[in-house]
């Protein structure tokens, strides 16, 4: 039983009694009905108030205690037990009240009166107390369900995640490799200075999960040995320009946000001498921005339909915004929100 319940249930236990006993206050007007029956006496009322407020509490405890008592009853569904044993508690308690009662202040002077006094006020306090406790276990189911949804909510995140990043890691090998064999074949001492570059970014990539938040700072000193990647392959027909102030260097966005654009812009447009390849990063209103110039192949590279989608998913899922993506007839954009 968590802590708000047990609140919850003892103020509604003072609530309860203080109802259910009001009504003998009214003796304290002697002029009044319940005064010609019971004269008021601080010690008897005290009495009669601690014994309800106990009963009360005593109902709670046996019905909302954890796979204890009654509660084990009702988990099991066998209510013809929980229902028995509860009438037979507040049967108990009106007996036993009214005979410690009679023996400790006097017999009423009309019979039976104290019995059914009882009867009444607690018959009261348990139609209440029922009340309560349905509305706390209402409360509970909801919020099982809400724990349950929050779970599977959570391991659907976390299954998601790991989907999207298996299908980016071969994305991206894919398209390493192919340029790795072009380069063998044409410069193999540069093969060397390219698989060294290579290894750092494998490297970046298998310390972090997909899904971490890191600074611009060091997704961009990752992407430089992509970018060296890409230079020894095209040569002096790309071009990248970073522009990114200090202040904006410690801003974080996911793992991994920043190569498959590059890689995009690469694999997707022309790179030749006299109009090369431009790539720019820069900041700009809470958004970190990869623009290219935009001059697409006659026949582009088959690709497997994974870089953008993929990273809008991991954007969508772990920060619940999305990427915002502008073409114009000169430019190719992509907007980065950060964290």
């Amino acid at each position: 039983m968590i802590k708000n319940e047990r609140k919850i249930y003892l103020y509604s236990a003072l609530l309860i009694t203080l109802v259910v006993n009001s009504a003998k206050l009214m003796a304290l007007n002697s002029e009044g009905i319940i005064a010609r029956y019971w004269q008021f006496n601080i010690w008897e009322y005290g009495f009669q108030f601690i014994y309800n407020l106990m009963f009360c509490l005593v109902l709670f405890y046996l019905n909302l205690s954890d796979s204890k008592f009654f509660s084990g009853f009702r988990e099991n569904k066998q209510y013809w037990k929980l229902y028995t044993f509860n009438i037979l508690v507040v049967l108990a308690a009106i007996i036993l009240g009214s005979l410690i009662h009679s023996v400790w202040f006097g017999i009423l002077h009309v019979p039976g009166g104290r019995i059914r006094g009882y009867f009444v006020r607690f018959l009261l306090s348990t139609i209440m107390i029922a009340v309560v406790i349905r509305l706390i276990l209402l409360m509970r189911e909801s919020r099982n369900k809400d724990l349950i949804n929050e779970q599977l909510n959570s391991a659907y995140l976390t299954a998601q995640l790991q989907l999207l990043q298996e299908q980016l890691n071969p994305h991206f090998l894919f398209n390493t490799l192919s340029s790795l064999s072009a380069i063998i074949r044409e410069n193999p001492p540069l093969a060397q200075n390219y698989i060294h570059h290579l290894s750092k970014i494998f490297r970046y990539t298998l310390l972090r999960s997909g899904n971490d938040l890191v600074t611009i700072e060091k997704e961009l000193d990752y992407l430089n040995s992509y970018i060296q990647l890409v230079k020894m392959r095209l040569e002096n027909t790309f071009q990248i320009q970073i522009n990114i102030s200090e202040n904006i260097l410690s801003k974080e966005l996911l793992h991994l946000s920043l190569q498959p654009l590059v890689e995009n812009a690469v694999k997707h447009n022309k790179a030749i001498v006299s109009s090369p390849l431009i790539v720019e990063i820069y900041y700009e209103s809470k958004w970190l921005i990869m623009r290219n110039n935009l001059q697409p192949t006659i026949s582009e590279v088959e690709g497997t339909g994974l870089g953008l989608v993929n990273l809008n998913e991991r954007y969508k899922l772990q920060l619940h915004k999305e990427i915002e993506i502008l073409q114009t007839e000169q430019y190719f954009t992509v907007k980065l929100p950060l964290l």
